[in-house]
């Protein structure tokens, strides 16, 4: 039977979702809205790193990931810290695009999907 938990439930989604042994994350966004891309992709990644610890995964157990960036002169900038967040060997299926996003001072989101330890 297949066994579903929600984390951090709230009306509209929850943070953290997971089905079986896969854990599913609510989009994420950087600490700070008012700082440049290399600050929110680090804060977003940052946040990622907890929800996954929280749900008994860590980076190295992500199977996917979408980034929406606001903009794609970002791309570059973005993939700097990306590249150094994630383990050398432990890349994702991965996709980026440009998007609309919520609030006009986000520049990025991320949304996981990883597998539990």
């Amino acid at each position: 039977m297949a066994t579903i938990e929600r984390m951090e439930v709230g009306q509209r989604m929850s943070r953290i979702v997971k089905h079986n042994e896969t854990v599913y994350l609510c989009g994420q966004v950087g600490a700070d809205a008012n700082t440049d891309i290399s600050e929110q992709t680090r804060t977003m990644l940052d946040k990622v790193d907890a929800l996954l610890e929280q749900a008994g995964s860590d980076r190295s157990y992500i199977l996917s990931a979408t980034i929406y960036l606001r903009d794609m002169k970002d791309f570059a900038a973005m993939n700097a810290v990306w590249d150094s967040w994630i383990p050398e060997g432990h890349a994702p299926a991965r996709a980026c695009v440009e998007a609309r996003m919520a609030r006009a001072e986000l520049l990025v989101e991320i949304s996981v999907v990883a597998a539990v330890k």
